[in-house]
Parts: C-alpha cells; structure tokens; sequence
C-alpha cells in the first residue's frame, strides 16, 4: 500500500515536471511554471518519505527516487538563478555613486481593496519618483488624488474589470500614451520620465491578463504583449526601466524570451526571489510583479513593502544611472502593413476607443513607436505548426496602431 502511494506521488510529480515541455499554450500547462520552488520542496519530502519506506530489496525503489531526484533537480535549476550565492547580474551602485536616482513604486492594489490609507503611508515614507497600481478603480483614483500636489503629472485609466492603471509622478512625464496592445480592456502605459535636463528615462508600465480558467484560457494574449513591448525597445540606446505585475514569473520561458529580446536586466538575479504574490498565502508565493532595466542603471535598493489589504505585495525599486549619460531621445520606427479591412463593430465602445482622446496633442494616430504584432511570430520559441493563426491575427488588429483609416496588419 505504501510503496503504491509512493509510485503514484512519483508519478504525478514527474508528469507535472515535464508538462511545461509541452509548448501548448493553456492555462493548465503554463501554471506549472509558477511553483517551481513549491515543487522543490515537495520533492525533498518526497525523498526522504521514500528514503525511510523503501527498504530498496527491488529495482524500481531505486528508479522512483532517482526520478524524483531528477525532478528535484530540473525544478532547482529554473529558481537557482534568484539565490544569493548566484552572480548578480546587476551591479551595486558605488557608495559615493553622483549620478540621478529613480525611486519607481508598483503595487497591485486588488480592486475590491479598500485599505488605501496603507499604500497612501507608504508612499508618504518612501517617496517613490514614480508610482504605478495595478487594479485601481475609480474609488482607487479618488482616494490616490491627494497624492496630486506632490505628483503633479499622471496617466489615468480607471477600469472596474481589474486592470484599472494609474501612474502618478514628481517628475515629468514627456509623450505619455494609453495602449491597448491586444486586448481591448486590457491598458498599458508608456512614456518617458524627465529625470533632468540632459536624461529621460523612457518606462512601460504593463498588467496583462494571466492564463487561467477564469480570465484567458491560454497564454496567447499575455505572451503577445511583453513580445510586442520587447520588440519595441529592442534596439533601443535610451535608459529603459519596464515594471508592473507581468502575471508570469521571473523564471518562465516567456519572461526569459522578454528579456533576451529586449536586452533588460532583472535586479533580482543573484539576490532572490522577491515574491509578491500571494500576500496571504506564505507557501504560495511567487515573483509577478517585475522591474526590468536596461544596462544604465546600478543597483541601489529593491524592497518588497508590507502588505496593503491586497492579495499583492507592493514592490519598491531604487537605481541610479552615471551622472555622465545622456538619452538619445530616439524611437523605434515600424514596418508597414499590407492593407487589410476591419469590419465595423457593433459592440459597446471599449476602454480603449473612451480613452483614445489622450493621445497627446500633435501626435499621429499612428503609434508609430510599435512594431507589428505580427512580427512576434519571429520571436516566439514555438513551432510554426502549433501557432493558432486566427487568434494571433486577431492580437494584431488590436494593436493601437491600428487605427480606422490605418491599414490592418496582414494575415499570418
């Protein structure tokens, strides 16, 4: 009986290591990318459960702890990287460091939350640059808006369907937009911050929506839109700072493709984990909310800030750039698309089309910043063969570039 349960519990450990190999994009083979290091502990329990029942008189006691050694193993190595004994990838600003600093606070408020007067005595005690929520509703906007004489400058986007943006700012934000990369409830935000006369450091705040049962069956629509970001500020030569809660951990395939891509570095490496999700659960917790830099920067703090009534924990990031650099103010141009009509739609107006009028004064309506969507297909690690070609057509025609008059993007 024992030896059984201890070859089932082998059994589903292994099948659950090897799941994320399949490259299918559904919710219920992505989320076994998230507790790798849950797993890992499981597995060391298992081992030694097995060390102590299995007295190892037949061949596949033997076979079974091997396996979940392996497992062990495989699932570690994924995590390892987010240790202390790991090399830092980012280097720690000198004491004396003279160059500017950036203090960019992001928290995931939860929406239903009605503690704002923690995030608000955080705020008041770290003094953020910049400060991002996630989640944030109307009633969230009108409690953040005492923060506006210190925070003068700001993008609004207030949603009630959990992907609500504000970001408020003490320095100035220069060619702000409100996109909607895929999905059309679904915004981002994007600008450059004007650090001083000769720096700006050009930001994207992201929330895409998670693979799960109750939101997006698949990846499809999360991976598209940290590619289409990543594409975007590939060849980039300005100081680059992305943050927000990616829904996808630090470790993930498709968190590690938005990093090759893009060329960002994640503080994180060789100093830990920072998991800020779930506050209230300690044993399942894992790394969404992100910060990503280009190599400018030097690292001076990372902190995770006490809880704040969300199922998030607030996220805290300080760096400094050398008080030599200069930004070169200069933006990625796109490929043009083949012409493509869009049906006119009959539903409801989206978030986007309500918040299309801020769109800065004297900007085209052509985003031209943005890369095709499209042109993730170049990027992602999947075969051809298993790309779902509608909807990734689908992904493109909601990219803000397109707009009516604008030629759609051509079909895959």
């Amino acid at each position: 009986m024992i030896e059984g349960i201890l070859l089932l519990t082998t059994g589903l450990f292994v099948l659950v290591t090897l799941l994320p190999l399949w490259r299918h994009r559904a919710w219920w083979v992505r989320v076994w990318e998230f507790p790798r290091l849950q797993l890992g502990a499981l597995l060391v329990a298992l081992l030694v459960a097995q060390g102590m029942l299995l007295d190892y008189s037949q061949p596949w006691h033997y076979l079974i702890s091997a396996l979940a050694g392996a497992c062990l193993v495989y699932q570690l190595a994924w995590v390892v990287p987010y240790t202390r004994p790991w090399r830092n990838e980012v280097r720690r600003a000198e004491t004396d460091a003279a160059g500017p600093r950036i203090r960019v606070m992001s928290s995931n408020v939860l929406g239903p939350n009605r503690q704002s007067d923690r995030l608000l005595a955080l705020v008041r005690e770290y003094r953020p640059d910049v400060l991002v929520t996630l989640e944030s509703d109307q009633w969230w906007e009108t409690q953040l808006e005492q923060l506006a004489e210190q925070y003068p400058h700001s993008i609004r986007c207030p949603l009630d369907n959990l992907y609500g943006m504000h970001v408020f700012s003490r320095l100035p934000l220069e060619e702000p937009e409100l996109c909607f990369l895929v999905e059309d409830d679904v915004p981002s935000m994007h600008a450059r911050v004007r650090v001083s006369d000769e720096l700006a450091v050009r930001m994207h705040f992201l929330h895409p929506a998670p693979p799960s049962p109750t939101e997006n069956e698949e990846s499809t629509e999360r991976d598209a839109e940290l590619l289409v970001v990543a594409r975007s500020i590939q060849d980039s030569d300005d100081p680059i700072i992305v943050s927000g809660d990616l829904n996808d951990v630090a470790w993930s395939p498709t968190t590690r493709l938005f990093r090759k891509i893009s060329g960002l570095l994640d503080p994180r490496v060789g100093r830990g984990m920072y998991n800020t999700f779930h506050a209230h659960h300690w044993f399942l917790r894992w790394p969404l909310d992100h910060f990503f830099h280009s190599a400018h920067f030097r690292f001076i703090r990372l902190l995770r800030l006490p809880d704040i009534g969300s199922d998030h924990f607030p996220v805290f990031s300080c760096s400094t750039t050398p008080s030599t650099l200069k930004s070169s103010m200069a933006s990625k141009p796109i490929a043009t698309t083949s012409s493509r009509s869009r049906k006119p739609s009959t539903r409801s107006p989206s978030p986007r089309a309500r918040y299309r009028n801020l769109r800065p004064a004297g900007r085209p309506a052509t985003l031209s910043r943005w890369p095709s969507a499209a042109a993730i297909g170049l990027c992602w690690k999947i075969p051809r063969a298993q790309f779902r070609r509608e909807s990734l057509h689908d992904a493109c025609i909601r990219t803000p570039r397109h707009h009516p008059g604008n030629p759609a993007p051509a079909r895959l």
